[in-house]
Formats: C-alpha cells, structure tokens, sequence
C-alpha cells in the first residue's frame, strides 16, 4: 500500500516541477497571446490532435464561460467540411506535443490563407508548429512520469497555461461574478452566485403594516401575502419593526382587541442588503434561527423580503 502511495506522490512531485518549469519560462510570449486574444473581433479557436486535443477542448470550455468566445475544432474533422468554423476575424490556438501533428496541417493551410493568427502551443523547438505560428509558446520539455512517454507533466503545463491565459484576460477585462453567473445559469455555480435581489419578494408581495395598525389589520397583512411575518414601517417609510408569527406566540397574552402593532414588534430587526449572495444570507438565517428576513435600501426603507423556503426552493440548503 505505502508503495503505491509513493509512486502516486512522485507523479505529483514530478507533475509539479513541470509546472515550476513552466513558471519559469513565462515570457513575453504570453503577454503577445493576451494581447491577440484580447484584441480580436472574432472567436478563439483551439485545435489539438489526441491528449492534446482533450486539453484543447477544456481551455476552450474555461475561456469561454469566462467571457472569451471560443470553439473547439477537431483537426480529424476540419479537412471534411468543418474549416468553415473559422472566420477571417478569429485567432487560432493550436497544440501540439511534437509540434508535427500532421492532423493540423489543414487547420494550418487555412489560418495562413485567410491570414487568421495562430498561436502555436508545442514542446518542440524545432518543428513545423513552431516554426509558422506567429506566437510561439514553447512549453519546457520536463520529461513525463511515465517510461513509455503518455502525455502527463506536459498536458498538465498546457492545461496549466491555459488555465493562466483565461484568468488573465477576465481579469484584464472586469469580467466579474455576476457576468460568470450569466453563462452559468443552472448547476451548483449558479447556485452559489445567486444574490437576494433574484430571490426576494418585492413589491405589493412585501407584507408591511405601521406602528399603530391593529392587531386585526396585521393578521389580514399577513394571512394575505403567506410569508409568516410583516414588516413594520412608520410615516417616512422606514423600517422600525417586524412582527412574526413567533412574536404572536409569545404575547399570547395581550389582548388582541385593544392591542395595536407596536405592542409587540420586534425593534431593530435584522436586515440585509438585496446584492448579498443567497448563500450568504442563508447561513445568516440559520445562524440567528430566524425565518423571514427584509431587505432595505440605504434609508432603511423595505425593498424585499425573503422566507427560509425561498432559499430550499432554488436549491439552496
């Protein structure tokens, strides 16, 4: 057992010198890809031929869920009708171990013809990739973890530098939560991004009485919007108190027939802000034990309000 433990930590160890080498060869190579990248009108497209072409595809995917363009091209299929992916305005990332993946050379011909740039991603100083791309990447050739040469410490550093030309370019570009939480609409990312402002009832939806308001005026505010609760606001319109359905339980013994709001409202109640993240205020929730929480603006004044079971219902819990 301890054996086997100790191959899989030198395939890491020996994983992350690759990736020690590729730090270290960070040059102004990479600053001219961030600078095509950013500065192209069109899409980026990515090619690559077996190992290659699965790192290809995933920085395809990476860059394009943070806000650039991009599509993945299989070189197999490119020479039977699929060139037509790549327009005049696009940049081009090609990857290639030895640099003479003849796969490629298709892709190669096109990008030359319609004078689309091509960032050539190779191991291989002396090959063909190299040689006619008009940005060269030359990715360390740190030697694989394997005797037979499976692509591994190189697929990690080509991952690797993909992974630093995606973050890179969204933070040149601002790209921030909210604009990756667009391209994510679904899946436990979006959940983790959703905000208050997306979840909380607004509107007529918020139950609100006054200070004076009587006891039977705050039941029919409640019963009518079904939130359990109602907020409290007084003539400017600010919130001073909430009322919840605990509240009634504890001044059972007032006499509802005299009683008005004020004599049992909860002063200074807990509230947030509409951009705090749903996941956020969830755990707020949870940690104070409360179930229904209203949102103000900046004069305290109520914009929403958000019930426990709106968070379960969007798949927060």
């Amino acid at each position: 057992m301890s054996e086997m433990i100790n191959l899989a930590k030198g395939v890491i160890s020996q994983e992350i010198e690759g990736l020690n080498a590729l730090m270290a060869s960070m040059d102004k190579s990479f600053l001219e890809a961030i600078d095509a990248i950013e500065s192209t009108t069109g899409k980026v497209m990515l090619s690559g031929m077996g190992k290659s072409g699965h790192v290809a595809k995933k920085i395809a995917a990476t860059l394009s869920s943070t806000g650039t363009p991009s599509v993945f091209l299989h070189p197999a299929e490119a020479s039977h009708g699929d060139l037509g992916v790549i327009s005049k305005s696009d940049i081009a990332i090609l990857f290639s171990n030895s640099g003479e993946t003849q796969e490629l050379n298709s892709i190669i011909s096109y990008c030359k013809r319609l004078n689309v740039q091509i960032i050539g991603v190779t191991r291989n100083k002396n090959s063909l990739l190299y040689e006619i791309s008009d940005i060269k990447i030359l990715i360390p050739n740190t030697a694989e973890v394997t005797d037979i040469g499976a692509p591994t410490t190189s697929s990690t550093m080509m991952i690797a530098w993909g992974d630093a030309i995606a973050v890179t370019l969204l933070n040149k570009r601002g790209f921030s939560k909210d604009d990756y939480r667009l391209l994510h609409p679904g899946g436990s990312i979006a959940v983790r991004l959703i905000r208050i402002k997306d979840l909380m009832h607004t509107g007529d939806s918020i139950p609100l009485v006054k200070p004076s308001s009587s006891f039977s005026e705050m039941i029919l505010e409640m019963t009518e919007k079904r939130l359990g609760c109602t907020g409290v606001v007084n003539e400017d319109g600010i919130l001073v108190g909430v009322v919840t359905d605990g509240d009634l339980r504890r001044h059972i013994d007032l006499d509802f027939k005299k009683s008005v709001v004020s004599d049992l409202m909860t002063l200074h109640p807990l509230v947030i802000g509409q951009n705090m993240l749903a996941v956020q205020a969830f755990a707020l929730m949870n940690n104070k034990s409360v179930t229904n929480l209203f949102i103000t603006d900046e004069e305290k004044k109520p914009v929403g309000v958000i019930h426990i079971h709106d968070f379960i219902k969007a798949g927060i819990s």
